[in-house]
């Protein structure tokens, strides 16, 4: 099994459970045991919610790194390659690497079905204790309480938001999400909550724990400003601390300020230039990412969102607004079944022009004619394609130089939208296009 290459392993994992999610610790810990996994670090910080998990994973591991530490992140779910889930130092996880990690996961499975993400959360562990990290920052895959990821008890719990989505799982009201969510904190040890108004369970949860809770608009906040903006929060000892004059980021600035604040809680130097910079040079592929393309003679802008819910939907609406293009904005949309249609769409309609609308590479896909219906209903310009490549082609085509084409609503379209447009541009390098 050792000899698999890591497309077959993936192969193999994704038939070795007869269902993709199995909520629940006992499998995993137990193959955990058999392993000899520990902490993956000496300092650990795990981050659930239901919107911003990757831009805070990506904003904690660069305030840690910019200090000198060497960090791994844990993350989930990829874009063009499983190696981007697993990344060490800076770097992601090599196809070797993480074949013998799910060697070694496989052999003390023995008789235990573990379901995709599980083997690949338990690999993870295996490659960070062998790394000799300072810390590792673990993104929850679904939840929290019963997530694999959970199987570490964290020195910082880390909720960035709380709102309806995967209901099957979590249940269809804040609160029964914020149950699930909550089963991360840990007895005595800090948790930091990106809302101001965070859901009872949350509280609730804290308070039995003993578990310091710290929120956005009580124990840290962000003023915004033109050009920049300042942040102020408290050290674990109860210290006040300011940042002032930060520079504006292309990521989510909310979730910069509540990896800031879960960073002062580690007792990790303060100063006040290098976390500037390490928040400046913060970058993840797929999070209001922006593209550009010379496609037949034009140069094209894109902008790349991996948002799928009406709560990340109503976040995006809110930064197109703030940047309108010169010209006109496009879509290329797809959208997963169980996902809140109407909600995604509400916010987005006054911000887009033109729609072009796809079925995702997944069973789970709503129909483009079922995307297409909805939206002309709503008065909405739209056209549907047969993939999302096709949409992509149909808005590049429409577009001219001023305008910007919006690709959003799942990981799915996201990610055949960075191939395609990987492809044009190593066609123009090759002399094909442009």
């Amino acid at each position: 099994m050792s000899e698999r290459s890591l497309a077959d392993w993936l192969a193999y994992l994704e038939r070795l459970h007869p269902t993709a999610i199995d909520m629940g610790l006992e499998r995993s810990r137990e193959v955990a045991r058999r392993l000899g996994l520990g902490r993956p670090a000496p300092r650990v910080v795990t981050v659930t919610g239901t919107n911003g998990k990757g831009s805070t994973c990506a904003f904690l591991a660069a305030l840690m790194g910019g200090q000198g530490l060497k960090v791994g992140i844990y993350s989930s779910p990829h874009l063009r390659r499983y190696n981007e889930r697993v990344r060490i130092d800076g770097r992601e996880a090599g196809d070797a690497e993480l074949c013998r990690a799910f060697a070694a996961v496989e052999a003390a499975r023995g008789e235990i079905s573990l379901t995709y993400f599980e083997m690949g959360t338990l690999a993870a562990f295996w490659l960070f204790e062998r790394a000799g990290l300072d810390a590792v920052v673990l993104e929850v895959g679904l939840g929290g309480r019963l997530d694999a990821v959970n199987l570490v008890d964290a020195d910082v719990a880390v909720v960035t938001s709380i709102a309806l989505d995967h209901a099957d799982w979590l249940g269809d009201t804040r609160d029964s999400v914020a149950f699930e969510k909550a089963g991360i904190f840990r007895a005595g040890r800090p948790a930091v909550c990106g809302e101001s108004d965070p859901p009872t369970p949350l509280l609730e949860r804290a308070a039995s724990l003993g578990t310091p809770f710290y929120r956005r608009g009580r124990d840290y906040e962000l003023t915004p400003g033109r050009d920049t903006w300042d942040w102020r929060g408290c050290s674990a000892a109860g210290g006040r601390l300011e940042l002032q004059a930060l520079p504006q980021l292309e990521l989510p600035v909310e979730n910069a300020a509540l990896a800031l604040q879960v960073y002062a809680l580690l007792d990790l130097p303060w100063q006040a230039e290098r976390i500037a910079a390490a928040l400046s040079a913060t970058r993840l592929s797929g999070r209001l990412e922006r593209r550009h393309i010379r496609w037949q003679g034009k140069r094209l802008s894109f902008l790349l969102d991996v948002g799928h819910n009406p709560h990340a939907a109503a976040y995006l609406a809110e930064r197109l607004a703030e940047r309108p293009p010169a010209g006109q904005r496009l879509a290329v949309f797809g959208l997963l079944a169980d996902k809140d249609l109407p909600g995604v769409l509400e916010p987005l309609l006054p911000e887009v022009r033109h729609w072009a609308v796809a079925p995702l590479p997944t069973p789970r896909s709503r129909p483009a004619q079922e995307l297409a219906a909805v939206l002309q209903g709503r008065g909405a310009l739209v056209v549907a394609c047969a993939d999302v490549a096709e949409a992509l082609q149909a808005q590049c085509r429409r577009a001219v130089e001023s305008d910007e084409i919006l690709v959003f609503g799942s990981f799915y379209c996201v990610a055949e939208a960075l191939e395609w447009l990987s492809r044009q541009e190593e066609e123009r390098r090759d002399g094909v296009a442009g």
